[in-house]
């Protein structure tokens, strides 16, 4: 396995608070919400746990960390409806299955109960393992986790905070939208 010697990072607002991006020469590596410093000792382990060694630089100018603060800016302000980041997707091969169904699956404006995309693999009785996989989604955003909602039509299960998937939802201007309850 090559190593980085650099995880690239930034830090920048967006309508739904703080976001960090962390890449390297090969693309994008997570997307997440809030602060960097907030979010150091799991990147900590994060890192450790996938590339054992390399050191976090913040870069507000590397190619995938711009690349993915310009589309997100696009995203929110309306000019983009698809992403075109290169992700480095680090997890399980079911993990990183469930993200490709979102990612290719649930369009823009569209929502999937967990069961639907668990048809959608062609492992319906999979139910609980997709939450798991959503719940672990690295992409926040990009790839519409916030677009998976409870077979009764209700948000359910968001990382970033019902408050976000909600916000997200309203949006992307979501027809089949209902309050959490």
């Amino acid at each position: 396995m090559n190593h980085p010697s650099y995880l690239y990072y930034d830090v920048f607002d967006s309508p739904v608070g703080p976001i960090t991006v962390l890449a390297d020469d090969k693309g994008v590596n997570r997307i997440d919400y809030g602060e960097y410093e907030n979010r150091i000792t799991f990147y900590q382990a994060w890192r450790k746990k996938h590339f054992l060694k390399g050191e976090f630089k913040q870069d507000t100018e590397h190619q995938y960390v711009k690349q993915a603060r310009t589309e997100i800016n696009e995203y929110f302000s309306g000019d983009r409806k698809e992403f075109s980041l290169p992700l480095n997707c680090y997890g399980t091969a079911f993990q990183r299955s469930v993200w490709r169904a979102l990612l290719h699956t649930i369009p823009l404006g569209e929502i999937k109960s967990y069961k639907e995309v668990a048809e959608a693999l062609l492992a319906p009785k999979s139910v609980r393992a997709v939450g798991g996989a959503v719940n672990k989604n690295p992409f926040s955003i990009v790839v519409p986790c916030h677009r998976v909602i409870g077979s009764n039509g209700k948000l359910v299960g968001y990382a970033g905070g019902l408050d976000k998937k909600q916000k997200l939802l309203e949006w992307e201007g979501n027809p089949q939208l209902m309050q959490a309850k």
